[in-house]
């Protein structure tokens, strides 16, 4: 059991440590407000969708993908988002909150946390799993993401946002655009020829350069992302809004983990993969708020100060919550 606490502990610290880096950059001056927010825009436009592409141009093939574990997976985030709106709308007042709240129900660190755990806790097989699950949820989660933070808000004059500005704002954004010319580059390959087992071609092999820029930009955004994190973090709002942290990180690291992983231990026997997919489903649905959605809420006008602070709180405590999930799941031989 102390090899598990050192094990969550060693995979969450990193994370906090960068972030309280970044922090104590912008106390002492040696990087400013506007710094910040450049970086934010950047690691939003440039950074993020690298890194998004280049996780979905790494699964090997189209004919790896388990569809029963992946519509598992996409149900399962519908469900939440539905049960987290109805919440939000129920429960919180501030319409720039709502969204906002409403993202960190659903959307978890799955890319910067997730994938590592995975890899730790199943190997190459369960890192192999969640890229595939990485490729069809990261698209949906970053639509649901739009979707939560525009339907609540209002336009100067006082209106909803349109359905038409949203769908716009999905088509737009860069980490969608990423993901889905992932899927396009994996489709393309599927019908490039092998030799050997080899492609003909591949931007690995024939575009070296190319690949590793891909490989290196990847490598810096999610720094870059949580280094703007600490730069924006105020410990000053902590009191103000505790509620609606409790709130978020409450249903981020305990409800939604809890529900989630319950139901497929019960439907193990039944769908085919689930039982060799807990540590993508724990990486997925455990794990704590992810830090794109900081960003993203920065980019789009929400409550920025309560998306930083979700962040934070919810990777802090997620140290905890991660290791008891790991030893219950071990306990009940999950994997």
């Amino acid at each position: 059991m102390g090899s598990t606490f050192v094990f969550a502990f060693n995979a969450i610290m990193p994370i906090i440590l960068i972030v309280l880096l970044g922090y104590s950059l912008r106390r002492i001056k040696f990087i400013d407000l506007p710094f910040v927010n450049l970086l934010n825009k950047f690691v939003f436009r440039i950074g993020l969708p690298i890194l998004l592409f280049y996780n979905v141009y790494s699964i090997n093939s189209l004919k790896d993908i388990d569809w029963a574990v992946v519509l598992f997976a996409v149900v399962a985030i519908l469900a939440i988002f539905t049960v987290g709106l109805i919440f939000v709308s129920i429960a919180i007042k501030d319409p720039k909150q709502k969204g906002v709240i409403l993202q960190s129900i659903f959307r978890s660190n799955f890319a910067l946390v997730g994938i590592p755990l995975a890899q730790t806790l199943g190997g190459t097989e369960a890192l192999a799993i969640v890229s595939i699950i990485s490729a069809f949820t990261i698209p949906l989660l970053n639509v649901l993401a739009v979707v939560s933070l525009t339907m609540f808000q209002r336009n100067e004059f006082g209106e909803r946002i349109s359905v038409t500005k949203i769908l716009k704002m999905i088509a737009s954004n860069p980490l969608i655009l990423a993901v889905l010319l992932g899927l396009i580059v994996l489709v393309i390959r599927s019908f490039i020829p092998t030799v050997n087992g080899e492609l003909v071609f591949s931007l690995k092999n024939n575009l070296t350069f190319s690949y590793t820029f891909i490989k290196i930009m990847s490598q810096i955004a999610s720094p870059l992302a949580l280094i703007a994190l600490g730069g924006q973090f105020e410990f000053s709002v902590v009191k103000k809004l505790a509620k609606q942290i409790i709130i978020g990180v409450t249903w981020r690291i305990l409800i939604v983990p809890a529900s989630v992983l319950t139901v497929a231990y019960m439907l193990a026997p039944r769908i085919p993969g689930i039982s060799e997919s807990y540590p993508a489903l724990i990486a997925l649905f455990a794990t704590p708020v992810a830090v794109s959605s900081a960003i993203m809420t920065h980019e789009m006008g929400g409550d920025n100060q309560l998306a930083g602070q979700l962040v934070v709180w919810s990777t802090i405590c997620s140290i905890v919550t991660i290791f008891f999930t790991i030893v219950v799941m071990r306990y009940i031989g999950a994997f």
